[in-house]
């Protein structure tokens, strides 16, 4: 996007990346992004918003997310960087404005969904121990008490991180395994209530469509995450060979738990009260399993979420870094460590600004809803970018998504960003906001280029790398 002549100087050449991740790790990692806070904590909203039908929202953002995936297969492997939407979107549209909006919503929505992770993981953790401390300060400390130990893995480095994803991604499969083995077995049994699976509980003279579409808008949250894998390009193992079969499979994996969940959820427990409170899947596991000592499955909620704000985390520091190696973010921020090989500065930067979202922002379903809102704006110029980027070829062998998936993807994401679709008009409130933010740092850094003798160039693959979201 940008240069510096000094930046190409042998001196000032930083530390690459470690190659470290293979097939399984890269599956693990993609399961792990999207399972997380969105399916322990929203299947209950989504249920209070169709009833019975609850696994169907999720079946359709399922659907969007897959259209969507086949558009970032062909762009990864057509630009195998740690890269993601932002290099998508200036490689298609060449404006430097457009480009640091798309990389400012995406980092974002990544560090507003970690930062909800971290207070939903500190509710649970007082819960567990029976502190006491829901609703006051006592659980804002405790949410920046553990985004500052996720800093401290963020900062050993992607393998130690991507390892301790792999524990977490047991512990919240565990979880998930869990509800669904009750539920299949009180089916088996007789039972719960199957046929509510079927019912839609939705105002009398209203039409199903808009509360399921409504309902969906809640579950693409649980749906984010796959997008982040492609910003693992350049820390994986031959990406261009290993990307599609692992990602695709990654996405059905999750598609059919969250279905499963679903089923099992409302056959067991009523949908009204299953939108009743922040522990849905709790309320499963005592009425299918009473004798289940119940602290063990809240202890693997606190883990499942603490998964979603590291891998959060773990990209939004990727996403500074490689924004800063092309001058669009300050040059600092680009800084890797010389022996952990990792983006300090940018990992502190990040931390900083999650510790002010735990601080001042609000709860699971604001936050949520809003990194859902930001991802479907960005996926919607992603599948866009794809059709433009046609003209654009490289020299090896890459995927190629048919033709129509990107122009389904790009009309579905971009109709469940409207008020249309029943969303809340808060969440439009905070994603203004923090895009006025992008907009002012967008200011202050052209100053900066300005002062520096930077003056903008094609974009350069070789130098760019962002990051993305989970759930």
């Amino acid at each position: 996007m940008t240069d510096v002549t000094a930046s190409h100087q042998p001196a000032t050449v930083e530390p690459s990346l470690h190659r470290v991740m293979g097939p399984w790790l890269l599956l693990l990692f993609i399961v792990g992004d999207i399972l997380g806070t969105g399916i322990y904590a929203l299947t209950g909203q989504v249920a209070k918003q169709v009833g019975g039908v609850v696994w169907l929202p999720f079946l359709v953002a399922f659907v969007v997310a897959l259209i969507t995936a086949f558009s970032y297969l062909e762009l990864v492997t057509k630009y195998p960087r740690a890269a993601g939407a932002a290099l998508y979107t200036h490689k298609a549209f060449g404006i430097h404005f457009i480009t640091f909006i798309v990389a400012f919503a995406v980092m974002c929505s990544g560090i507003t969904s970690a930062s909800t992770a971290s207070r939903a993981f500190a509710v649970n953790f007082s819960s567990a121990f029976a502190l006491g401390l829901e609703g006051g300060t006592g659980i804002i400390l405790l949410g920046l008490a553990f985004m500052a130990v996720v800093a401290v893995v963020n900062f050993r480095g992607v393998g130690e991180s991507v390892k301790a994803n792999v524990v977490l991604t047991c512990v919240e499969l565990t979880g998930l395994l869990i509800v669904i083995v009750i539920g299949m077995w009180a089916i088996g049994m007789g039972q719960g209530d199957v046929a509510r699976i079927t019912e839609f509980h939705t105002p009398e003279g209203v039409s199903a469509f808009w509360p399921v579409i409504a309902a969906t808008t809640l579950a693409f949250f649980a749906m984010v995450g796959f997008e982040d894998s492609v910003n693992m390009a350049e820390e994986t193992k031959d990406p261009v060979r290993i990307f599609p079969k692992i990602l695709l499979a990654g996405l059905l994996i999750t598609g059919l738990i969250y279905v499963l969940v679903s089923i099992s959820a409302v056959t067991l427990v009523e949908p009204a009260q299953l939108g009743e409170g922040e522990a849905p899947l709790l309320k499963v596991v005592s009425a299918g399993a009473p004798n289940l000592p119940i602290g063990i499955f809240a202890f693997i909620t606190m883990f499942a979420v603490a998964n979603s704000a590291l891998i959060n985390m773990l990209m939004a520091s990727r996403l500074v870094y490689g924004m800063s190696r092309e001058h669009v973010l300050p040059p600092v921020l680009g800084t890797v460590h010389p022996t952990r090989h990792t983006p300090y500065i940018a990992i502190a930067f990040t931390t900083l600004l999650a510790f002010g979202l735990i601080t001042f922002v609000g709860s699971v379903p604001q936050l949520g809803g809003t990194t859902a809102l930001l991802l479907l704006c960005v996926f919607t110029v992603v599948n866009v970018a794809v059709l433009v980027l046609r003209k654009d070829t490289v020299g090896h062998k890459h995927f190629r998504a048919p033709t129509i998936l990107p122009v389904i993807g790009a009309i579905a994401c971009g109709f469940l960003t409207g008020p249309w679709t029943g969303r809340n008009p808060e969440q439009y409130t905070i994603a203004g906001v923090l895009l006025a933010i992008g907009v002012v740092l967008w200011a202050v850094t052209v100053v900066i280029n300005k002062r520096i003798g930077v003056t903008p160039k094609a974009p350069d693959i070789e130098e760019l790398g962002t990051g993305s979201t989970v759930n």
